[in-house]
């Protein structure tokens, strides 16, 4: 078998169209990438804003149950001291805080794994590229 030749004019069109398509190949994964991360931020906002809806209500109606106790005088002198740190006499009081990790952390975390997970993607796909072109010119050299 004869070795093929490229014409000259393959080789242009591939010098003049192999940068626009690496490009164009670059630009789509870009924009893949940065269309995942959007759809990321705004599907964890949805569960958010749903979770703050349902809380919503149901704070709405702890609320309305709390007028109802609020009546009583017992109730009120309890939640004053619960609430407001008053004390009869004798009593001390002793206030703790709890620290809790925010939902904006752990998306901020979220979207910089994506990213990454992406970068990696393109990086790896480069690379194979790159692989199956080196074996290709490894076959046509040896043929």
């Amino acid at each position: 078998m004869a070795k093929k030749q490229v014409s000259k004019k393959a080789k242009r069109r591939l010098i003049v169209f192999g940068p626009i398509a690496v490009f164009i190949i670059i630009y789509c994964a870009f924009t893949l990438c940065t269309t995942i991360t959007d759809l990321y931020k705004l599907s964890s906002e949805e569960k958010n804003l749903n979770n703050k809806l349902n809380t919503l209500k149901t704070s709405a109606s702890d609320l309305k149950t709390e007028i109802t106790k609020l009546q009583d005088k017992d109730y009120v002198a309890r939640y004053a001291r619960e609430n407001y740190l008053y004390t009869r006499n004798g009593e001390y009081v002793i206030k703790t805080e709890e620290k809790t990790t925010t939902q904006k952390e752990k998306t901020k975390k979220d979207e910089k794994y994506i990213i990454y997970i992406c970068l990696i993607g393109i990086i790896l796909i480069i690379l194979f590229i790159i692989f199956k072109h080196k074996k290709r010119k490894k076959k046509k050299s040896s043929k």
